[in-house]
C-alpha cells in the first residue's frame, strides 16, 4: 500500500533529522513508526481484553 501524508515544515524537518540521526531515510523511519504503532495497539488491546475477561470470569461463569 502506498500512502501519502502532509507534514508541516517543522514536522518534516524533525522527521528528517531523526531519520538522519538513526541512519535511515525519512520514509523508512515513518514506515517503522507506523508498523510499531500498529503492533503496539494490538498488544495493548489484547492486554485490556485479557484483564476484563479475567476480572469478570466469575460473572461469565454464573451467566453461562
Amino acid at each position: 500500500m502506498k500512502l501519502s501524508i502532509d507534514l508541516s515544515p517543522a514536522q518534516a524537518e524533525r522527521l528528517r533529522l531523526e531519520a538522519e540521526r538513526l541512519g535511515l531515510t525519512p520514509e523508512d523511519l515513518a514506515r517503522a513508526a507506523i508498523a510499531d504503532l500498529l503492533t503496539s495497539v494490538g498488544e495493548d488491546f489484547k492486554a485490556a481484553v485479557d484483564r476484563v475477561l479475567k476480572k469478570n470470569e466469575e460473572l461469565y461463569r454464573r451467566l453461562a
